[in-house]
């Protein structure tokens, strides 16, 4: 190679590193589209257990958002390790914000059974799901675009109220796909057995229902004992999570309570699983107030 040529090629060389540095300092001094922040119900939260997590953005005064942007949500140990995510759709979407806006919602999730007893810490941003692009937000930023928000103890899954799952339950079954997504279909009938905390408590009951193969829908009764504590129609096609709150008189004074689920009908699979199915529960959970 010639020495005009290898000095041609430098140069170009730098210029496109030049190009590439201006284009990263542009990215990093974009104006922040939101502030960002989350608070949990519970600054310590057992394994298996629900938590409430209220995700708040406080939209730029001159914030524009051209499209529906996905919230990404990063929970990691103190290495960096990840343990779950809560990726989602923010409630209302992102092309309704407008600027100065508070947008504030909340959801519950079930921690995941992770082998990890600790610190966790959350990490966020936004992004095109279409794209990758992730958006600049105001808040201490720990990677490209994602931003710590809050942190909180893992403790083990021993704090919970341990459920014994009777009469009336199929075993348990995992997801093809997705190792975290487990589920036990109920019969017509199914109780739950647990120690009785003798507190005013709520219930949780997250699950689905075949809708498609009931008119009206299946009717559910929760009932401790002859004390019914609600009654409620199974529409509910894609997973959904009800709470139901349980006064401590309702729950008797024994040592132990057990909580049924009745339903008025069931149906059976058909093509050789002759099993009788009720609805499909995710996840159940009793917790003392």
């Amino acid at each position: 190679m010639s020495r005009r040529v290898s000095v041609i090629a430098c140069a170009a060389a730098i210029v496109v590193v030049a190009a590439s540095i201006s284009c990263s300092r542009k990215s990093d001094n974009e104006p922040p589209v939101a502030t960002p922040s989350l608070t949990l119900s519970h600054d310590k939260v057992p394994i298996g257990s629900p938590v409430k997590l209220t995700y708040k953005f406080v939209a730029a005064p001159d914030a524009k958002f051209s499209t529906d942007y996905w919230v990404f949500v990063h929970v990691l140990d103190p290495t960096g390790e990840l343990l779950w995510t809560d990726d989602h759709l923010p409630t209302p979407p992102t092309s309704a914000w407008k600027p100065g806006q508070t947008v504030e919602y909340t959801r519950t999730v079930f921690v995941p059974n992770y082998p990890y007893i600790g610190e966790a810490s959350v990490r966020l941003g936004l992004y095109d799901r279409a794209t990758t692009n992730r958006l600049t937000l105001n808040a201490p930023q720990v990677g490209r675009k994602e931003y710590l928000v809050s942190k909180f103890q893992l403790q083990p899954q021993s704090e919970n109220i341990f459920l014994f799952y009777k009469d009336g339950w199929h075993p348990a079954e995992v997801a093809t796909d997705n190792a975290a997504s487990e589920w036990q279909w109920t019969k017509k009938t199914a109780t739950i057995s647990f120690k009785n905390p003798k507190k005013d408590s709520t219930f949780y009951l997250e699950f689905d229902a075949r809708t498609d193969l009931f008119t009206p829908p299946q009717q559910v009764t929760i009932r401790i004992g002859t004390v019914t504590i609600a009654t409620f129609a199974a529409n509910n096609r894609e997973r959904k999570l009800y709470t139901f709150p349980i006064a401590a008189a309702q729950l008797g004074s024994g040592d132990m309570t057990e909580i049924v689920l009745d339903l008025d009908r069931s149906f059976s699979p058909g093509n050789g699983d002759v099993r009788e199915l009720g609805i499909r529960v995710f996840h159940a959970f009793v917790e003392p107030k």
